[in-house]
């Protein structure tokens, strides 16, 4: 793959609009650009300076533009870059971009831009992986996590763990060119004490990925429950429109409905289902048949069940048989204020929520208890949610690898074999930033970034 010529794509999102910005990259930006940019010579301006003019060619004036000059290194790719701003007309968008390539420039592939940054050293892997994810953000809470990643704390963490274990596995090294003389560069015990420190660290990444594939992707919340529990209620209260149609008559919802709510920051995919009953009508057993699907692809389950007519015994059962599926669940007792006494229920149900959903009482328990699940107490600090799941991926393996080494520290294996583990600890830690890649990684995970970026 050629990453030494220059590339040229549309940066803003294709489609009509006040402005489109055109950017080009590499050695002969610059130069392309002057070719056809009057009346100024970019060639002798300074980096980081604007200018008005238009681009022609051959006695036509494909428009009046503002180009920005980025001179390497001080640039997103640490190549020259320029930037063209143009009208947002996609007629005048494509004939500049058509222009530039017929002057010597080729069209940028998916995510270009952004892995000759990271070729060129602006930012390791995981950074680059976080400018998609700023890009994609959809919250304040995935806006958060991806600019603490982009700005390299999470790297940062990695590098340190990184090095300490590079300095061991150096030692352990040594030890077996001079297997002959019997000699022991690498103390056991600190080692051990090193590994220690480094699963302390690691362990609270691997766990949270939980609460980081929250932020990220939202949680697929499934609300099921008895028809006429006040589930559709429940969801119109959530998202405080009248979203799903609330009538008395049991089956009323069919199909299930889906809809987005953002809580503390963190998108909620809330599903609002059929009613799970025994039915002979062929439209609503197909309601059921989906009601199950959403469960078993749910993260939470919002199990609800009506104060008036259900048993505390019925309600446990219906739990119990969510509980088979190793999905978190929440337990609502809805219908509370037309009941005399909710005790029997709140006894025979640990940790139930007493709700009414058509008065909105009790929701507040109810936020607090899907905050929880997701993970709260991470999600509202400063530190490091792994968001990614290639990044968990390695860490998972890196620290499977590490419990691996201090195994083999308190049986006394050989050297040989510890090293071996500690290099397979590198490696992953290594592949996470980019200090360890491949062309195919590279391709994977650059291609699925937009064309301009």
């Amino acid at each position: 793959m050629n990453f030494s010529d220059t590339i040229v794509a549309l940066a803003t999102p294709a489609g009509v609009g006040a402005i489109g910005v055109i950017r080009l990259s590499g050695d002969r930006a610059i130069e392309i650009v002057n070719s056809v940019f009057k009346p100024k010579d970019l060639s002798t301006q300074p980096t980081h300076t604007i200018h008005y003019g238009r681009i022609e060619s051959n006695g036509r004036v494909y428009d009046e533009v503002v180009a920005s000059l980025y001179i390497a290194p001080r640039s997103y790719t640490k190549e020259n870059v320029v930037e063209i701003s143009c009208h947002g007309s996609p007629f005048i968008q494509e004939s500049i971009l058509q222009l530039f390539v017929e002057h010597g420039a080729r069209f940028a592939r998916p995510g270009e831009f952004t892995q000759r940054a990271f070729l060129n050293g602006a930012f390791d892997l995981a950074q680059a992986e976080a400018v998609a994810d700023v890009i994609a953000a959809d919250s304040a809470a995935a806006q958060n996590a991806a600019l603490h990643q982009l700005r390299g704390g999470f790297s940062k963490e990695l590098a340190a763990l990184r090095e300490e274990l590079i300095h061991f596995a150096s030692l352990i090294e040594l030890e077996l060119d001079f297997g002959e003389e019997d000699v022991e560069f690498a103390d056991r015990k600190d080692l051990e004490a090193l590994v220690n420190q480094l699963l302390t660290n690691i362990r609270p990444l691997v766990s949270s990925f939980r609460a980081g594939n929250a932020v990220k992707n939202g949680v697929a919340t499934v609300i099921v429950g008895k028809p006429n529990a006040g589930k559709s209620t429940l969801l119109n209260a959530l998202l405080n429109e009248d979203r799903a149609i609330v009538s008395d008559i049991a089956g009323t919802t069919r199909d299930s409905l889906e809809d987005e709510w953002t809580l503390g920051g963190i998108k909620f995919r809330l599903v609002d289902t059929a009613g799970l009953r025994e039915t002979s009508d062929v439209i609503e057993a197909l309601g059921v048949e989906r009601t199950q699907a959403w469960v078993k692809k749910a993260q939470v389950v919002i199990y609800m069940a009506d104060a008036t007519s259900e048993t505390p015994a019925g309600f446990a059962a219906g739990v119990e048989a969510l509980g088979a599926l190793d999905i978190p669940v929440i337990k609502l007792l809805n219908k509370v204020d037309q009941i005399a006494d909710p005790s029997a229920f709140v006894s025979a149900i640990p940790d139930l929520i007493a709700i009414s959903a058509k008065n909105r009482s009790g929701l507040n328990d109810l936020e607090t208890a899907l905050l929880n699940v997701v993970g709260l107490d991470q999600v509202s600090t400063n530190g490091t949610l792994v968001t990614n799941l290639r990044h968990y991926q390695q860490l998972l393996q890196t620290q499977e690898t590490l419990e691996g080494v201090l195994n083999a520290l308190k049986t006394g294996l050989t050297g040989d074999l510890i090293a071996q583990d500690l290099r397979y600890a590198l490696h992953h830690l290594g592949e996470i930033t980019g200090q360890i890649s491949n062309d195919d990684l590279l391709k994977n995970i650059f291609g699925k970034f937009c064309i301009g970026k």
